[in-house]
C-alpha cells in the first residue's frame, strides 16, 4: 500500500493596485513581494527533499501567477512544470471589477447573490472540488509511479479551489466565510494519501513572516 502526498501551493502576492478581482483574467504578474514568497515556498519544498521527501511531479494552473509561483519551486527541484488546466481560479461573474463590496449594491448583481450555498456568482463549490482532485489523484498516481512508496507532488494553484477541497477532504460543508479561509498566500495545504484513501490533511505557511501588509484579496 504505497504512501504518497500532494501539496496544493497557493500562488504568491499578485501586483494589483487597483485591487481588481482578478479571477482568471491574464497577465496578473507576482509582485516583489510575492516573488519572494515563491522562492519561501521553493526553499520549503528544497528542505523537504533535503530530508529525504521524493518530490517528483510538479504542475501549476495556466495562470500567469501560478506559473510564476511555480517557477522556484521548479528550479529547485530541477522538475518541469506542467500546466493543468483543472487547477484553474474559479469562475466568478464579479471577475475584473474593483471594489466588489461597492459593486454589491448595484440590483444589476443581485440576481448572482440568490444561493451562496452552491455559490450562485460563480462556479459550483462541488465542481471545484470535482476538478481539484482529479489533478490530485492523477499527480499523486505519477509521482508514485515514478519514486514509488512515499511519492510526493506539487500542484500550484488558487485559493478558493484549494480551500473548498481542503473542507470536502475534511468533510465540511463547502459554503463558508470568504474571510476565514486558511489559506494564506503561498500557503501549503497537504493530502496524504494510503493508496487511494485519504488519511490526512496537514497545513503550512512558509511565508507567514510576510503576509503582514500584504494585498490578500479572495479570488473568488
Amino acid at each position: 500500500m504505497p504512501r504518497s502526498s500532494v501539496h496544493l501551493l497557493r500562488h504568491g502576492e499578485v501586483h494589483n493596485p487597483d485591487r481588481v478581482l482578478y479571477g482568471r483574467l491574464p497577465n496578473f504578474h507576482l509582485s516583489d513581494l510575492g516573488r519572494e514568497m515563491a522562492g519561501r515556498a521553493a526553499h520549503y519544498f528544497a528542505d523537504r527533499a533535503g530530508a529525504g521527501a521524493r518530490i517528483v511531479y510538479l504542475a501549476a494552473s495556466p495562470l500567469t501567477r501560478a506559473q510564476e509561483t511555480a517557477r522556484p519551486t521548479a528550479d529547485a527541484l530541477d522538475l518541469a512544470v506542467v500546466t493543468d488546466e483543472r487547477l484553474v481560479e474559479a469562475l466568478n461573474h464579479f471577475e475584473g471589477l474593483a471594489d466588489v463590496r461597492a459593486q454589491l449594491k448595484d440590483p444589476r448583481h443581485w440576481p448572482y447573490l440568490l444561493n451562496p450555498f452552491r455559490p450562485s456568482w460563480g462556479e459550483p463549490y462541488r465542481g471545484q472540488v470535482r476538478r481539484m482532485m482529479a489533478a490530485v489523484g492523477d499527480a499523486r498516481r505519477i509521482a508514485v509511479g515514478i519514486a514509488g512508496d512515499g511519492a510526493e507532488a506539487v500542484l500550484v494553484g488558487h485559493q478558493l479551489p484549494i480551500w473548498v477541497t481542503r473542507r470536502s477532504a475534511e468533510s465540511r460543508t463547502l459554503w463558508h466565510d470568504p474571510r476565514r479561509r486558511e489559506c494564506t498566500l503561498a500557503s501549503v495545504t497537504t493530502l496524504e494519501f494510503e493508496d487511494d484513501r485519504l488519511v490526512a490533511v496537514r497545513y503550512a505557511e512558509p511565508s507567514a513572516d510576510l503576509l503582514p501588509g500584504a494585498a490578500n484579496l479572495p479570488g473568488a
